[in-house]
């Protein structure tokens, strides 16, 4: 059973009240339409289960939601939070906006409260170097903090060797630089919506900006994908309650994701590029407006999950599988080499033992 987050690979955690699917501090289930989500409370996304046991899990969450007096309601959407801790979010047959409320509103909040958290430690600690470095030598000569170079050197290191995982057609994973999701583009190719994506080159070379750069261009559903894999990076300040309804507003007047990523692209080409500097990133995904991202986000998020009900289960499968691998390895990275030597004994004295 699958026990990280699809989109951070943070652990789900665990519950005791749903015997049936024991994943998960908040779950979200739509028992009518026969959804089963866990909801990470680290990133705040839903993420769908496409196990089989759901239908258990879901009855059982029924009758736990109206067992308990702990609960708030609509006649839609009600939240209610067991003795054990649980918290149970039940899904009735809710209007897009108060649905997208629930589902997207607590995410990209959170990204915007730690937005301003990150920005005032920052200003924190460079007041702190205005004001003592000359004291404790923190501040050179000619005015320029070590200590903020040191950390602007470490921001773009970090930028420049962190990869993101972006689904490519054909079931392949292509893997592009947090410091090179700025520069993806979105184009018309032949009348077809068109994602550039730079991407890691296939041979190992040495990073240099600006140099050693491909780019592998994506078309039709396959840059929907790339999209919603590369959007929460470009939203990574999340949005204000107002822009997150109007961001509701826009998905619901495109007919499909692709109409709403076609309308983007056409914003950006009729666009005047007066004040945004280099014309060749005049077509970056990152100059559409906020709340249009935040749109493009929830419809490529939906995208998946439809694909996913109608019986493509298997990417969610292998989507999961690929968080759980990436989990592991960050789990491994804070053992020493001592542990598996100690467990590789082990499992050799079973073996002798049971010959």
């Amino acid at each position: 059973m699958y026990r990280t987050c699809l989109f951070c690979s943070s652990d789900l955690g665990h519950n005791e009240a749903v015997e049936h699917f024991p994943i998960g501090r908040r779950l979200a289930f739509d028992a009518a339409k026969g959804r089963l989500w866990v909801v990470c409370r680290k990133c705040e996304r839903w993420n769908l289960t496409p196990l089989e046991e759901r239908w258990e899990a879901i009855e059982e969450c029924e009758r736990a939601f109206r067992g308990t007096k702990l609960r708030v309601s609509t006649d839609e959407i009600g939240l209610a939070k067991l003795r054990e801790g649980l918290e149970l979010v039940r899904i009735g047959e809710p209007q897009r906006p108060e649905m997208a409320a629930w589902r997207y509103g607590d995410q990209f909040g959170r990204r915007r409260r730690r937005k301003y958290l990150i920005a005032g430690g920052v200003v924190v600690v460079a007041a702190t170097v205005v004001v003592a470095g000359p004291v404790f030598g923190l501040v050179g000569a000619g005015g320029i903090s070590p200590m903020t170079n040191l950390i602007t050197t470490g921001a773009n290191l970090y930028r420049a060797r962190k990869k993101i995982i972006v689904p490519g057609p054909g079931g392949r994973t292509l893997k592009t630089r947090l410091a090179d999701v700025d520069r993806v583009k979105i184009e018309l190719l032949d009348g077809e919506l068109a994602l550039r994506v730079p991407v890691v080159p296939t041979r190992p070379t040495h990073f240099r900006w600006g140099q050693n750069r491909e780019s592998v261009t994506l078309t039709g559903e396959d840059a929907v994908r790339a999209a919603g894999a590369l959007l929460p990076q470009l939203n990574s300040g999340g949005g204000s309650a107002e822009q997150v309804q109007r961001a509701v507003g826009i998905v619901e007047e495109a007919a499909s994701p692709a109409e709403l990523f076609l309308r983007a692209e056409r914003e950006l080409r009729h666009a005047s590029p007066t004040g945004w500097g280099d014309p060749r990133r005049r077509t970056s995904l990152k100059r559409v407006p906020v709340a249009t991202r935040l749109a493009l986000e929830m419809a490529a998020h939906e995208e998946s999950e439809r694909r996913a009900l109608e019986g493509e289960l298997y990417l969610l499968e292998e989507a999961w599988k690929q968080a759980e691998e990436i989990a592991a390895i960050a789990d491994d990275m804070f053992l020493p080499a001592s542990v598996d030597t100690e467990l590789a004994r082990l499992r050799a004295a079973r073996t002798d033992g049971a010959s």
